[in-house]
């Protein structure tokens, strides 16, 4: 299972975030990147690697979705 690589990891959420339950997490174990719905916690895990985590983040901070 590919959640199994985030055993241990610490879940957060954006300090952007309102509150409203509405919200991913993200944690961060080694070269794996998590993301998870913030009202599932025991749900499905989304597994990416390092890079393909910062190209994704650079795509949002360079605009490239803005669009959609």
């Amino acid at each position: 299972m590919a959640g199994e690589r985030l055993v241990g990891a610490v879940w957060r959420k954006s300090s952007y975030s309102s509150g409203n339950s509405q919200c991913v997490e993200v944690a961060f174990a080694g070269e794996a990147v998590g993301v998870r719905d913030s009202k599932d916690r025991s749900g499905p895990v989304l597994v990416f690697e390092a890079r393909e985590w910062a190209a994704f983040v650079g795509g949002v901070t360079g605009g490239e979705f803005d669009r959609m």
